[in-house]
């Protein structure tokens, strides 16, 4: 009874600091913008202008939640909630700390490999829905960068599986006791953080939204809670992008032992959350067709032969 209790606890806990970090990252992201930029930010509502978190919270929950009469009803209301819910069922295998982990799948990088493939899902059917040819410019331009960059995304990690010889996060973290994998894999972390970029649509790849060019990409005729939720699932999967580089990268919870396990996780990926936003306040974004073209004839040759070495390598070690 006790263990089916404590599972809970760490389900909700879980659950809860994430919906939270969503939120706070709001503030955050809009504090380092303005560091970075040489501005103020947000100082007015509350110290340090922390309030502005629930000012935005009140004025999604208050404004008018419209549906387009020229829309797809219940495919536009649906599409919001897909990004969402497959951004949190990934987190599922993410190992926090030693005992704070749902579930420890034996094949948990594949998992997380397909729930973010259904993420492209949300901004298709959300595009498409619209009915509006900006939506739908903005979901055509998702679709083929998330599916273009999902590719090299699964091959950047078959390095740190040889490696591990599991596709077990827990399995792969505690392989890193003596170093951690980005000494060992630099391409496949350089390809892989580069496509995680892509895949969370963040800006410089913020293809699909292109404000100057698209109004604002698949979610311009979104209003209220339902663009609330795109705007939770961008900073979720901001966060399980940077959780899993650190988990499969940078030695998870491992550190000296000064700090617990889950500081040391919640540090390194705070440093990610942080380097996500320090992309948006210093890049400018590509032309289209120089994001597909920097994906199949850079990074996927890269991708080969950093496969290529790390197998040769591995071979040439194991001989007898």
């Amino acid at each position: 009874m006790s263990e089916t209790l404590n599972y809970w606890l760490v389900i909700v806990g879980i659950l809860f600091v994430l919906l939270n970090i969503a939120a706070f990252l709001i503030w955050v992201e809009r504090r380092m913008l303005a560091l970075w930029q040489d501005r103020l930010g947000p100082n007015r509502a509350g110290p340090f202008g922390l309030l502005i978190i629930l000012a935005d919270t009140l004025k999604l929950f208050f404004k008018e939640d419209w549906i387009p009469p020229f829309a797809d009803r219940h495919v536009f209301v649906i599409a919001p909630a897909v990004i969402v819910i497959s951004v949190l069922l990934s987190f599922a295998i993410i190992p926090f700390a030693p005992a704070i982990q749902i579930v420890d799948l034996n094949i948990g990088l594949l998992f997380f490999l397909g729930m973010s493939s259904l993420g492209v899902y949300s901004i298709v059917l959300g595009g498409w829905a619209s009915n509006n040819k900006y939506s739908l410019l903005g979901a055509l331009r998702g679709a083929s960068q998330m599916i273009s960059y999902e590719v090299f995304m699964g091959l950047s990690l078959m390095g740190v599986v040889m490696l591990s010889g599991s596709f077990s996060l827990r399995t792969i973290v505690e392989a890193q006791k003596d170093y951690w994998f980005v000494l060992l894999q630099p391409v496949g972390f350089v390809i892989f953080f580069i496509a995680g970029i892509a895949e969370t649509h963040r800006l410089p790849f913020d293809i699909p939204e292109a404000e100057s060019e698209l109004v604002a990409g698949f979610h311009s005729e979104y209003s209220g809670m339902k663009f609330g939720m795109f705007f939770i699932g961008e900073y979720l999967g901001i966060t399980l992008i940077s959780s899993i580089t650190v988990a499969l990268f940078f030695g998870g919870w491992l550190g000296p032992a000064f700090l617990p396990p889950l500081a040391w996780f919640a540090i390194k990926t705070a440093g990610f959350i942080l380097f996500f936003i320090l992309l948006r306040a210093s890049l400018p974004r590509p032309r289209y067709d120089q994001l597909m073209e920097y994906g199949w004839k850079i990074l996927l040759p890269l991708t080969l032969l950093n496969l290529l070495v790390t197998g040769g390598i591995i071979l040439f070690l194991n001989q007898p």
